[in-house]
């Protein structure tokens, strides 16, 4: 799978997968504000590593994320397949 994988360490790692057509990312991306920028996001939570995004179940996702066909309760990697990656 070829991303752009992006991390800061604060209390809780800040992470995000970018793919050509949207990204993963963890809950401190707010999807109302990728909603206004027109921005294809899907959010998962509890994870701290990029494997563990992968394998979570996506919580929340910005309208052009579902035009793309990303739900909720899909896996984050079958998020970053309609993301093109």
């Amino acid at each position: 799978m070829q991303t752009e994988n992006l991390s800061f360490q604060l209390l809780k790692p800040l992470l995000i997968m970018k793919a050509p057509n949207g990204f993963l990312a963890c809950g401190y991306i707010n999807p109302a504000t990728c909603d206004a920028t027109g921005e294809a996001c899907a959010i998962v939570r509890g994870v701290n590593n990029y494997d563990e995004m992968l394998g979570a179940q996506i919580v929340a996702v910005s309208k052009a994320a579902a035009a793309l066909g990303v739900e909720v309760g899909q896996s984050g990697e079958s998020a970053l397949k309609a993301f093109g990656a």
